[in-house]
């Protein structure tokens, strides 16, 4: 059993920062990568920023520049730096963990997904 709670959502101003944090907690053997995504009303739900045990990050195109995604592997938790935060920004935003579990004995990998947290940026 894998959980994974975000924190850090709220409120801010266009233009304001928000740092979102994540944890993965249970009987993981290993967590290959985090990322976080986002809906908004109306919208798919799309890749944000992920990383990968080792450092690499991807980002979408909209979010570059001021966007920053970091992990502490040792606490299994990614955080989600936001800056210069803009009305469509506006989404709830949901983190993952693809993590390694035992079960039967086997290894197997699964991708397991936080409950989400509002994002609104807005004067």
């Amino acid at each position: 059993q894998v959980q994974v709670v975000e924190s850090g959502g709220g409120l801010v101003q266009p233009g304001g920062s928000l740092r979102l944090s994540c944890a993965a907690s249970g009987s993981i053997i290993r967590i290959n990568a985090m990322g976080w995504y986002r809906q908004a009303p109306g919208k798919e739900r799309e890749l944000v920023a992920a990383i990968t045990t080792g450092g690499g990050t991807n980002y979408t195109d909209s979010v570059k520049g001021r966007f920053t995604i970091s992990r502490d592997n040792f606490k299994n938790t990614v955080y989600l730096q936001m800056n210069s935060l803009k009305p469509e920004d506006t989404a709830v935003y949901y983190c993952t963990a693809r993590a390694t579990t035992v079960q039967f004995l086997r290894a197997i990998v699964n991708d397991y997904w936080g409950q989400g947290t509002q994002v609104t940026v807005s004067s």
